[in-house]
């Protein structure tokens, strides 16, 4: 290698980790700042998950990047979401007492809600016209981010675009969720919450526990409980409809 090659090779090492640095410093940044939005103002269409893609997509619009630029500077963020969800084991540990008591309702719930979601979103794919892997990438958005790409990637789906239809999914249910509460004969926490889990699950968990702590509590652990049957059933239910 001759110092021209040399010198290029170094220049475009350096323009990667720069880009990376770039890039993870404003996403890490604006989902802070939004957070701290969030706290103040504490409705549903100021959630983190919202706040900070709407500026990202800004910044990156304005300053024409392109997606491949910066996916590949914030790779290192989506990867650490394997790790992190292991977290989801502590509120099923927190919730034990309340899985004992109501394991059949929970379970029943949680088996109908991810079957509901997953057959709707296959077969409204359908009447659109959607086939092949945009197809696959519906199939488990009713559920956290975390599982969903990793479910997607196991069946042929694309995890990036899954993680964009379990956002959308995830601010339409936290939007009309209350809406719908009011017109359901829903009074228990455990039906109210499980409904915001199931339906809208980390958005929605985080709108029930504004609405109600014991709501959030719940909705929490049923988000958890449908991420990992969606785990297990969502690629037997890919094999058998393909």
């Amino acid at each position: 290698m001759n110092l021209l090659e040399r010198w290029w090779s170094e220049r475009a090492a350096f323009a990667v980790l720069e880009s990376m640095a770039l890039w993870s410093l404003v996403t890490i940044a604006l989902y802070l700042l939004a957070k701290r939005f969030h706290r103040r103002l504490t409705r549903w269409w100021s959630a983190p998950i919202i706040v900070a893609p709407f500026f990202l997509i800004v910044i990156t619009v304005a300053s024409h990047t392109s997606y491949s630029v910066y996916i590949n500077g914030t790779h290192w963020l989506i990867a650490a979401l394997g790790p992190a969800t292991v977290a989801f084991a502590v509120p099923i540990h927190r919730q034990r007492a309340v899985i004992r008591r109501h394991w059949l309702v929970l379970a029943a719930g949680v088996l109908i809600g991810s079957g509901t979601a997953m057959l709707s979103a296959w077969w409204l794919a359908g009447m659109l016209g959607l086939e092949g892997s945009m197809r696959l990438s519906l199939l488990p958005r009713s559920i956290s981010t975390p599982f969903a790409m990793t479910v997607s990637g196991e069946i042929g789906g694309v995890p990036d675009l899954t993680a964009v239809f379990v956002m959308v999914t995830g601010v339409f249910g936290a939007a009309f969720g209350a809406t719908i509460l009011y017109w359901l004969p829903l009074r228990s926490a455990l039906a109210r919450g499980a409904l915001f889990g199931m339906g809208a699950h980390a958005v929605g968990s985080n709108r029930a526990h504004q609405i109600d702590p014991d709501e959030g509590a719940i909705a929490g652990l049923v988000m958890v409980l449908a991420g990992i049957f969606n785990v297990l059933a969502a690629p037997l239910l890919a094999h058998f409809l393909r």
